[in-house]
């Protein structure tokens, strides 16, 4: 596995498969990695003949009062996990190699849908996730690229960038990793102190509730929401930001809530912002 850390070390890497007409894949991360991340690294590598991976915590998705400075690092551990998973190369830049004129004065808009669930909360913060991603997508050009159906909303908007800029990468959302009671796996989930991790996990138990509600019938957004409410009262340490059912592709509100419906809720545990989704029907 080669590990590059400048651009033009990449560029040089990335020679030898380009010539060979290698289909590339990547994996964006901010390292710290974990099982959910290593499915997507085992996704991307069934699908690529050459396989990258990037590890880079990028400032410009984190907002004044959010974690940047405590985001868990670990990167001996990370490149070993990516060896074993069978990743080509690794490019882990330093943020001024990955900005070398400072904060990027052109940005992508991420237009409306960056406006809803999570976007309502974190203003700023898709423009950062969806600059740096068409900043890698440039920088190694690759054929596919695979996120985590975890960040669900990430996944659309990074899809509809590359459909509307016609950045021709086929992006591919790999399914969430578990814990073995339900909670979604994620590098943040290292914050929870013992008491906070034994609640985390009601987070997706409200959301299996409101499913068997849709499996037995409901269909009322409301209704569906009212159902996760009363279940995350029983987990004193979660505290719902929003609950919402949408439509899979635009991210708009449905009522009432069709098969293939998305809902997306996140919440605070203790002071650590979590995320899930389930599609329900599915």
């Amino acid at each position: 596995m080669i590990l590059v850390e400048t651009r033009i070390d990449l560029r040089r890497a990335l020679e030898e498969p380009r010539s060979r007409g290698d289909r590339i894949g990547l994996v964006p991360t901010m390292g710290y990695l974990h099982e959910g991340h290593l499915s997507l690294v085992s996704l991307a590598r069934n699908e690529s003949d050459f396989l990258a991976a990037s590890i880079f915590v990028n400032p410009l998705q984190f907002g004044p009062e959010e974690d940047l400075e405590a985001y868990p690092r670990d990167l001996d551990r990370d490149l070993a996990l990516l060896e074993d998973r069978g990743v080509d190369l690794v490019f882990h830049p330093s943020v001024d190699e990955m900005y070398p004129l400072g904060s990027p004065l052109v940005t992508v808009d991420p237009g409306p849908m960056a406006r809803v669930l999570c976007g309502a909360y974190r203003p700023g913060h898709f423009r950062g996730v969806l600059t740096v991603v068409a900043r890698l997508f440039g920088l190694i050009r690759p054929h596919l690229a695979v996120f985590g159906r975890k960040d669900y909303q990430q996944g659309v908007l990074v899809r509809r960038m590359c459909r509307d800029l016609e950045m021709e990468v086929e992006v591919l959302l790999g399914p969430i990793v578990r814990e073995a009671d339900g909670l979604a796996m994620s590098s943040r989930n290292s914050y929870l102190d013992s008491r906070e991790r034994e609640e985390a996990s009601g987070l997706h138990r409200a959301l299996e509730k409101a499913r068997a509600a849709f499996r037995e019938g409901e269909r009322g957004a409301e209704s569906l929401r009212a159902v996760l409410e009363e279940e995350l009262r029983a987990y004193p340490s979660l505290s719902l930001q929003y609950g919402e059912v949408v439509h899979p592709e635009t991210l708009k509100p449905v009522n009432p809530v069709m098969p293939g419906s998305v809902m997306a809720v996140a919440a605070f545990c203790g002071r650590t912002r979590l995320i899930d989704n389930l599609i329900l029907g599915a």
